[in-house]
């Protein structure tokens, strides 16, 4: 199923679900007579709102997220951890609103009520749409390529599965080999495609969705390579653990009908951190641009009187996925900087960097132009710092998961802002990416404020750098 109607059609479900418990709330309370009423509650505006109510609880813990063959007990689960979220707020609401007017309400049992009507409803809702989506693919819509990467006991053991359970919606496609005495050979009359120095190739030539790695011990040596040549590439990457590495807790798996699963760099920040970290990003890149327009005046009259040249200064840099933005900063250079010299990176005591450059780069004010980047969504408040496409290009052909750092939006300030120099060799590249790669696999909202925290140390001190 696409995507979009997958959504809408989810979207819409809930719709008419979260209103039907409504429906039928109402009228057990008001036509029933079972429950005392001074005056008839309204019915439409109320009704709307906590429709309203229901659908930004539901974003936020990820319930709008397009769905391939998940466990329906799964989705369930989630609608409860939700449900139960959002009844808590409400039940807390009206707890304090009885308090302050000191009244003992029957509200509360009302609530108790409504919440097993809004699970009923909306969870019926759920599991039909997922029972729809999963008959599809057994049928054979929306069914998705898969490539196994690697020839042996294992791989076919995770082939028996998927074509044993086609709820999965996984179609092998073929495999892929290590050695060359397996590339003549097949499994199930599904045959070896390649070598996987060709992966990027067969995933482009067969519209390959999943690539499932099963690899024997002897052979995890070609993994980091493998992984490099995927990044670029938008498919999921499934790793099949070792028996060892799954008993001595090593590996997180997932099952999937049985099969254990491990998710190769999954996104780790849950959904409603997503959401909230956006809106914080909205929230306080605004505020920064309406304190600090009184220094923009400033910087840009004293930009203006020492140099010739544009007051903002604008550069092509790598977004998220790879996407091309333009990043705003003050100009802290002479005009024409690399007119000479083609791209370069930035030095410390850079001849190029004018007077007033250099006091705006001391004290961070060159940087605050960005808010405008944040607020337009092509960049965050926090997140590995935006390259040009000329360095990320060269920088992915040396470093294997440079291109990682594409996989979030980029930040005003980092992990590795604060925690590393200027990049004036590879190797300080090499430390950097350690830094973002970190900070991908570990983000958080804690982790944000912690590295805003730290951005203020080192503007106040000084210290750290970017480009």
């Amino acid at each position: 199923m696409n995507k979009t109607i997958e959504k809408i059609i989810i979207l819409l479900t809930d719709f008419l679900a979260i209103n039907l418990a409504w429906i039928v709330f109402f009228y057990f309370r008001v036509q029933t007579g079972l429950f005392e009423l001074l005056v008839v509650p309204e019915f439409i505006i109320p009704m709307l709102v906590v429709y309203f109510y229901w659908l930004l609880i539901f974003t936020f813990v990820g319930m709008y997220r397009t769905w391939f063959a998940a466990s329906r007990f799964d989705e369930i689960s989630t609608l409860f951890k939700a449900c139960f979220v959002g009844i808590f707020i409400l039940f807390f609401l009206i707890f304090i609103d009885d308090y302050i007017h000191n009244v003992a309400s029957t509200t509360r049992i009302l609530l108790f009520i409504y919440w097993g009507l809004f699970l009923f409803f909306v969870g019926a809702g759920r599991i039909f749409i997922r029972s729809l989506q999963r008959n599809l693919l057994i049928k054979g819509y929306g069914r998705r390529n898969a490539i196994i990467v690697g020839f042996n006991s294992k791989a076919h053991e995770v082939h028996d599965e998927l074509l044993k359970h086609p709820a999965l919606g996984l179609d092998v496609a073929g495999y892929i080999a290590l050695e060359e005495e397996n590339i003549s050979k097949e499994y199930k009359n599904i045959k070896v495609l390649g070598r996987f120095e060709n992966v990027q190739s067969i995933i482009d030539n067969y519209n390959i969705k999943e690539v499932i790695i099963s690899l024997e011990k002897e052979d995890h040596a070609v993994l980091v390579e493998l992984l490099a040549k995927c990044e670029p590439k938008n498919v999921g990457l499934k790793i099949v653990p070792d028996l060892y590495e799954i008993l001595s807790g090593q590996a997180r798996t997932m099952q999937l009908y049985g099969i254990p699963l491990i998710d190769i760099m999954p996104e780790l920040m849950p959904e409603w951190e997503k959401k909230l970290k956006r809106l914080m990003d909205l929230i306080v890149s605004l505020i920064i641009i309406l304190i600090t327009m009184p220094v923009w005046l400033i910087t840009a009259v004293a930009i203006k009187l020492e140099s010739k040249g544009p007051v903002f200064f604008t550069q092509e840099r790598c977004g998220q996925n790879g996407s091309v933005f333009r990043m705003i900063k003050f100009r802290s250079m002479r005009k024409d900087a690399e007119k000479l010299t083609g791209p370069v990176w930035s030095q410390k005591d850079d001849p190029r960097i004018t007077g007033v450059g250099k006091i705006i780069r001391k004290v961070r004010i060159d940087e605050i132009p960005q808010m405008i980047n944040v607020l337009t969504g092509e960049m965050s408040l926090v997140g590995p710092r935006p390259e040009r496409p000329f360095f990320v290009e060269k920088l992915a052909g040396e470093i294997p998961y440079y291109k990682r750092r594409l996989k979030v939006r980029p930040g005003v300030t980092g992990w590795a802002q604060v925690k590393h120099k200027y990049d004036e060799t590879i190797e300080d590249v090499k430390i950097k990416l350690r830094y973002d790669l970190f900070y991908i696999e570990n983000m958080s909202l804690r982790m944000d404020f912690k590295i805003i925290f730290r951005t203020i140390f080192v503007v106040l001190f000084g210290k750290g750098h970017y480009n």
